[in-house]
């Protein structure tokens, strides 16, 4: 069982860091991430500065943040309480919050230092939930491989929506059960809060965590949903070492990134492959295609290249020309800038 003694094998992966900007909402599991960072024995050569984001979406926001600040400051840390400010959407109010508390997060991250990386107390139970919603909604493999440890999220600054910066995200409980968090709360005696959305039934999360009792008892639980994500991340990983190798020998030597790839050696190739070498290709416009819209363009690509045929679209900022000799990416003209 995981305890505080816990701390400097659940954090190891911190260990190279020089600034940590943890988010603390005031639940278990990340009131658990803030005492495992208090007994970490690397914590004297880490600058840790806490962060909580009060929406404003529920009465008793702002009362939870002050706690988590109280919480913070007993153990030592710096304590920043950030605002989600204005009018709030009607529509898509968890999706919008979610991307404004990390729009938030990245603008403190990046006050407090360049280098400093956001750290999450994602845990396995969110690990499994991830990966049941993505698979509701019909994920490729990517998806279904759930949440990396690591991974790089580029976002809006919360100041401007034309200002767009990446940071670090990493997460070093996702193989740490709910529970487990938990009981190291009780451990050290230390209250946490409970958010009563987590369970409203207008969300799509809540509805799924109304099904898990009759998910598990069919064999759908957390352990089978973690089991199907690192199947999910094991035939991803092959999948984008095959797309590279594909890419690799199409494309025309000396080009920089976007480039250009000879038509020859792409016709044939697996559809999958190939829908990879694209978004790869569109994501240095910087904007990521939804699957739906990758997948209908990868189809004309690989017609058009299967017809020696001609063929032009726009994808998420890109311009994609096909000829009989080239595969090519270049600017959308702005009136093309969506698809």
């Amino acid at each position: 069982m995981l305890s505080l003694t816990s701390a400097d094998a659940l954090l190891a992966p911190l260990a190279e860091e020089t600034a940590l900007l943890l988010a603390v909402s005031g639940g278990p599991d990340s009131i658990a991430l803030m005492l495992l960072a208090a007994a970490w024995s690397l914590r004297a050569r880490v600058r840790i500065v806490v962060a909580t984001v009060d929406h404003g979406l529920r009465a008793a926001s702002r009362e939870e943040a002050l706690f988590v600040g109280g919480e913070a400051q007993a153990l030592g840390f710096e304590h920043r309480l950030l605002l989600w400010a204005g009018e709030k959407p009607s529509t898509r109010l968890q999706e919008r919050a979610r991307e404004m508390r990390y729009a938030l997060l990245a603008d403190c991250a990046a006050e407090i230092d360049p280098r400093c990386a956001i750290v999450t107390a994602h845990h396995a139970d969110d690990q499994a939930e991830t990966i049941l919603f993505r698979l509701c909604r019909g994920s490729g493999g990517a998806g279904l491989a759930g949440m990396s440890a690591v991974s790089t999220l580029l976002v809006h600054s919360a100041r401007s929506q034309r200002a767009s910066k990446s940071v670090r995200l990493l997460r070093p409980l996702l193989e740490a059960p709910k529970a487990a968090l938990e009981a190291i709360c009780a451990e050290a005696g230390r209250a946490y809060v409970t958010d009563p959305s987590n369970l409203d039934p207008r969300f799509a999360r809540g509805r799924l965590r109304s099904l898990a009792a009759t998910l598990a008892a069919e064999g759908l639980d957390r352990d089978a949903l973690l089991r199907l994500g690192r199947r999910a991340a094991r035939a991803e990983a092959a999948l984008r070492h095959c797309a590279a190798e594909v890419e690799a020998g199409a494309r025309i030597e000396g080009d920089a990134a976007p480039a250009r790839f000879k038509a020859e050696a792409l016709r044939g190739a697996p559809d999958e492959l190939l829908m990879r070498l694209i978004e790869r290709q569109v994501a240095h416009f910087g904007l990521a295609p939804r699957l739906d819209r990758l997948e209908r363009a990868s189809q004309r690509v690989a017609g058009a290249l299967a017809r020696r045929e001609a063929a032009r679209m726009t994808l998420a900022g890109a311009l994609i020309d096909v000829d009989e000799d080239f595969l090519s990416f270049r600017p959308a003209p702005p009136r093309s800038r969506h698809m």
